[in-house]
Order: structure tokens, then C-alpha cells, then sequence
């Protein structure tokens, strides 16, 4: 690969970069520009087709609707539940557990997204938890970065255990269910002591970063509560993945942690002896009416419901999964080439949330006049989002169609893999967690970074002499850890919470604790299992 070559299957990378965090131009300008370049680039140097650069366009705008359908219903739910007045109920029932919010990170912003990841994954668990955080009163910003960092470790397992079973599974030929057990066992292990401290982290930047102090200090002061959270997650996800397999591990480590913290925060187990608020606090006004007679219940059982709908939706043994994914809409050898792309429109989170939505209005009996309302605004919304979706999406497609070409050359995220491979190949440990994280940067996905780069991984470990059931766990905590930069996410995280144009702003947040997770995971396993 020559140096011109580099730059070419650098470009996605680089211009996001770039001109996301360096430059900070909003996703509604700096994506449509990495597009022209990435598609501009691939046409010139890596030789790829037009049609094929076309198709890849537009399988990208099929799946950019998918995304938008996500946002649009999360949004939709979210301004349904503030119309009805559920939200304030909600958040005066977060209080009467504890008013302290670094607690309030723990139980909600850690725990609550793992169970969701666990549950149902593709982007749901900062589709739900972020504006759930800003009308619990967290600042917007505050929300998004901290529900990203959260959803990492979890993503092992997420959405029942597809990033191992269909990533992991697909990505290495011959595989046996032994064999990715012993892989998602070996994640969790390094999860045990690296992933414990994620809460803490998460707890440490809200007080630096959006306290009203600006200072490390009230976050380490929740120590103790912090780590009890981390592990109240991590060890049942251990245990669950010992006893079960890779299906359940964050959603039951989820339920359990979720019981035990709130517990802890109830009775004053390891809780701070001050509590912790924003300055600005007794400013911040409930929205929507104040329905005074609401019960929490009735205000929860929208949530409730989207997690009910959620699992029984996502378990193999129920009849549900097949009949939602058989009405898929799919458009295949799109305008010639072997480019194809599927919708599973019924099977998608946005699905459940919007019919969520349309339940709350019975439920909380809402007049005609405050539904078009919250409909209204939740389609308002939406345009920066298609914007950044429409670009960002097919951007990433020419990216992974563009092992097809005239130049002889592998897809670009292969050769970059490759040559990363051949570079560091004394330091591969190392190395390896970020080849995952670059696939979840690119693809959007820690499933397809595993389905991507798992076969690479192991080849790699063959050739050096290493523990391919490391190696290949490694893989797995580096695609969790890029989907705290992913693009898309963040696009998607930053729609919903009405933050289009920061972007940038939340991957210079989620980048620190991104290369914590990858590097520290790294170490740890070097050091006790290479």
C-alpha cells in the first residue's frame, strides 16, 4: 500500500477528526464533506467503481432511515411522556431515592444502560438514558457524554448476545459455541477490574466537567459507591457468562446491580455524607403540567414497557424475533453490484418506542391538542439529524464496499488492519483493542467491527504465538470501547437531546475514557494472560 493509498483508507478517520473534534464544525457540514472526500478518494486512488460507489450511497441512506426512525421515535416518547406530565413525576421519584446525582449516574447512567444494551443494543440504551438524564435535570452535554461512556462494557453482550454470537461467530470461520463462551468469559474476566471502574470515571468527569465547581474532588468523594456499582454489574455479568453463555450477562449483571445500588442509596450504604447537586438546580423547573396525582407507577409504565417489549422481542425461544425480522424490506444487488441491504422496519427499537408513545396517550389521556403537539416537535427535530445520517452513513459505506476495486487492494479498513498488523506485531496486544475500537468508530457497530476484524485477530495471534481466545477478547472490549466515539451514535445521542453541532465537543469527552477502557484492558491482559 503506498502512501497515497494510506491517506485514502485514512480519509473517514482523518476527516472526522478533523473536522469534527480539531475544527468543530457541526455533523450537518463536516459529514457531508467526508463524504465528497471519502467517495472522491475512493474513486480516484483506490479504484473503486462508480456504481459501486453509488450503491454504497444509497444502502447507506437505507440504513440512515433506520437510524432516524430510532431517534425519531426515542424523541417522540420522550416529548409524550413530558406533555402527559410523567416526567416530573419520574424525576421527583429519582429524588425520593437519592437527590445526590452522582448516585443518581450510577443507578441510571451505568446501570440502566447496561440493561438496555443487554436488551436490545443498536443505539437504544443513549436513545433512551440521555434524555432521560436532561429531564432528571443533568445538562444536555453531560447526559450524552456519560451515557456513551456507559454504553461499553456492556456491549459485549449486547442485544442478547449478538457482538459475540454473530460478530465473533461470524467473523471466525469454525468457531464453536465452546470456543466463543471461552472468548466472552475472558472479556468479562479483564471486565472485573477494568470495567468496575467505568462509574467511577463517569461519576469523576460530571463533577470536573459540569459540577459547579469544575473539580475532581466531589466525584472521588462517591468512591465507594461508585466501584460498589461497578462491581454490582461486572461480577453477575461473570457469573452469568460462566453459567449461561453470552446471551444474558448484561442484562441480568444489569438487574442485579440495579437492585443492590438502588438498596444502597435508600439506606446510606456507602453513600457520601454531603450531597452532591448543580448549583443552578432549584432554577430548573419540571416540565410539562403538574399532574400532582399521577402515581410513579403509572408514570414508569411507558419505560416499562419498552423494556418488556424489548426482551421479548429480542429472545430466541419466543416466536416474536421470526416474525418481526421475516417482514424486512430488502433491496438486493443494488444497480448491479453485489451490494444489498436490508430494513427491518417492525424489528427496529423505533418500532417499539413509537408504539409506546401512541399506549401513553391512552394511558395518561392525553387531549388531541398536546399529541400533534409532541408529534410537531419530535418531526422539527429531526432535519439536522437527516442531514448528518444522510451523510455520515454512506460515508462509512464506500469505506466498508471498497474491497471491491481496479487497484488490487483489500477493502480499506482490511489493509489498515493489515498493515497495523505488520507494524506492531511486537506490541499486538496492545494494538489490538484499537483495531476493534476502529471498526465501531467506522462502522457504527461492534458487532460488524467483530464480524470485520475477528478472522484478522486471530490470524494475527496464530502468527505471533499468542492466546487466541485473548486476542480475540480483546477485539471484543475494543469494539465496545469505540462505540463511545462512534459517529453515528453520537449523531444519534446528540439528536435526541436537541445538541446537533456538538458532535465534536462529545467525542473530545468520550475519547479519554475510550482509550482508558482499550489500553488498561490491554495492559491487564498482557500482563496476566500473554
Amino acid at each position: 500500500m503506498t502512501l497515497i493509498q494510506l491517506l485514502t483508507a485514512s480519509t473517514p478517520v482523518l476527516a472526522v477528526f478533523l473536522l469534527l473534534v480539531m475544527l468543530r464544525m457541526p455533523a450537518t457540514r463536516a459529514m457531508p464533506l467526508s463524504l465528497l472526500v471519502t467517495a472522491g478518494m475512493a474513486l480516484a486512488i483506490w479504484k473503486v467503481p462508480l456504481p459501486r460507489v453509488f450503491a454504497s450511497v444509497l444502502e447507506g441512506w437505507v440504513i440512515a432511515l433506520t437510524i432516524v426512525w430510532i431517534v425519531f421515535g426515542a424523541i417522540l416518547l420522550l416529548n409524550t411522556l413530558t406533555f402527559s406530565g410523567a416526567i416530573s413525576v419520574i424525576r421527583k421519584g429519582f429524588t425520593g431515592i437519592t437527590p445526590d446525582r452522582r448516585l443518581q449516574v450510577v443507578i441510571v447512567g451505568w446501570l440502566f444502560v447496561a440493561f438496555l444494551e443487554g436488551a436490545s443494543g443498536f443505539g437504544t440504551p443513549a436513545a433512551i438514558v440521555a434524555p432521560l438524564l436532561v429531564v432528571l435535570g443533568f445538562p444536555p452535554l453531560a447526559a450524552v457524554v456519560l451515557a456513551l461512556i456507559a454504553d461499553s462494557a456492556p456491549v459485549s453482550f449486547g442485544a442478547v448476545g449478538t457482538p459475540v454470537l454473530v460478530g465473533i461467530g461470524q467473523g471466525v470461520d469454525g468457531i464453536t459455541a465452546e470456543q466463543m463462551q471461552a472468548v466472552a468469559i475472558q472479556a468479562v474476566t479483564l471486565d472485573l477490574v477494568v470495567a468496575s471502574f467505568i462509574p467511577l470515571l463517569m461519576v469523576a468527569m460530571l463533577t470536573r466537567f459540569f459540577g459547579p465547581d469544575k473539580s475532581w474532588v466531589p466525584g472521588l468523594q462517591a468512591w465507594k459507591f461508585a466501584l460498589f456499582g461497578g462491581v454490582a454489574y461486572t461480577v453477575p455479568a461473570w457469573g452469568v457468562a460462566w453459567l449461561l453463555g453470552p446471551e444474558f450477562p448484561s442484562i441480568f449483571g444489569a438487574l442485579v446491580g440495579l437492585v443492590l445500588t438502588t438498596l444502597a442509596a435508600r439506606t446510606g450504604f456507602l453513600v457520601p455524607r454531603e450531597v452532591w447537586r448543580f448549583r443552578t438546580e432549584e432554577a430548573v423547573e419540571d416540565q410539562g403540567p403538574d399532574l400532582g396525582e399521577m402515581p410513579l407507577w403509572l408514570a414508569w409504565v411507558p419505560y416499562l414497557l419498552v423494556v418488556a417489549f424489548l426482551v421479548i422481542t429480542r429472545l430466541e425461544f419466543l416466536p416474536f424475533k421470526d416474525w418481526l425480522t421475516s417482514t424486512a424490506v430488502s433491496w438486493n444487488d443494488i444497480l448491479g453490484t453485489n451490494v444489498s441491504v436490508s430494513a427491518h422496519t417492525l424489528y427496529l427499537p423505533g418500532t417499539i418506542f413509537v408504539l409506546v408513545a401512541l399506549i401513553t396517550i391512552i394511558l395518561h389521556r392525553k387531549p388531541a391538542d398536546k399529541v400533534a403537539q409532541a408529534w410537531g416537535n419530535s418531526v422539527k427535530a429531526l432535519g439536522p439529524t437527516v442531514i448528518a445520517l444522510g451523510a455520515s452513513v454512506p460515508m462509512v459505506r464506500i469505506f466498508l464496499n471498497s474491497g471491491v476495486n481496479l487497484a488490487d487492494l483489500n477493502s480499506m479498513p482490511i489493509e489498515l488492519a493489515q498493515l497495523a498488523a505488520r507494524t506492531f506485531s511486537e506490541s499486538w496486544p496492545l494494538v489490538a483493542p484499537l483495531v476493534g475500537a476502529l471498526g465501531s468508530f467506522i462502522a457504527g457497530s461492534a458487532t460488524f467491527s467483530n464480524m470485520m476484524f475477528a478472522g484478522l485477530q486471530q490470524s494475527t495471534a496464530q502468527e505471533l504465538a499468542l492466546n487466541e481466545t485473548v486476542i480475540l477478547a480483546l477485539q471484543l472490549i475494543g469494539a465496545n470501547a469505540g462505540n463511545m466515539i462512534c459517529v453515528v451514535n453520537v449523531v444519534a445521542a446528540a439528536s435526541v437531546v436537541n445538541l446537533v453541532g456538538k458532535e465534536g465537543q462529545i467525542i473530545r469527552f468520550t475519547l479519554v475514557p475510550m482509550l482508558y477502557y482499550c489500553f488498561t484492558s490491554a495492559l491487564l491482559a498482557w500482563w496476566l494472560f500473554l
